[in-house]
């Protein structure tokens, strides 16, 4: 019974890793598009929430107040996020943009630091810090730069969840017995 239910359970992580594996690559290849359709139904699901709320407002006898302004900001977060979430995406990665660049010249500095101690550590941290900043100024002019990070991420994700995945399956008998 046990044996079973653990593989069905494997098999189940394999497609739910799959999917993962799927929207990583959409998120490498299309972000924008991704982050738009994302915002739409985000948005809509806080305006549906938000309408909702008005019309338990008004099936209660208009007796909780409190529920108008709950709906009235539902519906305005979606309204927000349906058109604008470039603006909100943006920002974001302008600011861990700067962040990041931010990080790499706090490092640039350790570097001068270890080469006046006459560590060999400098040249190590000296080229670290470059590639910081490099990777900083590449976020702040490529807009798809984090999206498509996250993708990278969601996608080793999948692929290492099915690995083990199949490992847990095809061990699955040594566990049991």
């Amino acid at each position: 019974m046990w044996k079973k239910f653990l593989k069905k359970s494997g098999w189940t992580d394999i497609i739910v890793s799959l999917i993962f594996i799927i929207f990583g690559i959409m998120l490498i290849s299309r972000p924008e598009e991704i982050v738009s359709v994302i915002s739409i139904l985000l948005g809509a699901i806080f305006v549906v929430m938000g309408i909702l709320k008005i019309i338990d407002y008004y099936s209660n006898g208009k007796q909780d107040n409190y529920l108008v302004t709950i709906a009235t900001v539902m519906i305005l977060v979606g309204i927000v996020i349906i058109f604008c979430s470039n603006i909100i995406l943006s920002a974001f990665r302008i600011l861990i943009a700067i962040w990041i660049i931010y990080s790499g010249i706090m490092n640039l500095q350790t570097a001068i630091i270890w080469k006046d101690y006459k560590s060999r550590l400098w040249i190590l941290t000296l080229l670290l810090a470059i590639v910081t900043i490099i990777v900083g100024i590449y976020i702040l002019v490529n807009t798809g730069a984090i999206l498509q990070t996250i993708g990278i991420a969601i996608l080793i994700y999948g692929i290492v969840d099915i690995i083990e995945s199949f490992i847990f399956i095809r061990k699955i008998d040594n566990y049991l017995e």
